[in-house]
């Protein structure tokens, strides 16, 4: 069984920072995946990051990329997700999600394994 919990949301002005964190308990193994989604309300839920467990691969979506960056911390089992540069529009409940699968899927729907969310809040 696999836990997730997300912390570190919050409210921020746009152009500051925030970090993100997921803990993640239970088993992991070299096809481990671990994601970070968002939602806005009335939007659907949309893919933001991943990595992998074992060799740290990334991929990120075109609408982050450069401003956001996934790391792991293996010792700790956590997976952060730092937030630079931020817009009215990154407002939205993060999620993070995890899965035992090949690659790095950006579909909701290839992960089993979901944490509460944390909201994040840009103000313009």
């Amino acid at each position: 069984q696999v836990r997730l919990v997300e912390s570190g949301g919050g409210l921020v002005q746009a152009g500051g920072s925030l970090r993100l964190s997921c803990a993640t308990s239970g088993r992991t193994s070299s096809s481990y995946v671990v994601a970070w989604f968002r939602q806005a309300p009335g939007k659907e839920r949309e893919f933001v990051a991943a990595i992998t467990w074992s060799g740290g691969s990334t991929v990120y979506a075109d609408s982050v990329k450069d401003r956001f960056t996934i790391f792991r911390d293996n010792a700790k089992n956590t997976v952060s997700l730092q937030m630079n540069s931020l817009k009215p529009e990154d407002t939205a409940v993060y999620y993070c999600a995890a899965e035992f699968v090949s690659g790095l899927p950006r579909l909701p729907n290839w992960y089993g394994y979901w944490g509460q969310g944390t909201q994040v809040t840009v103000s313009s």
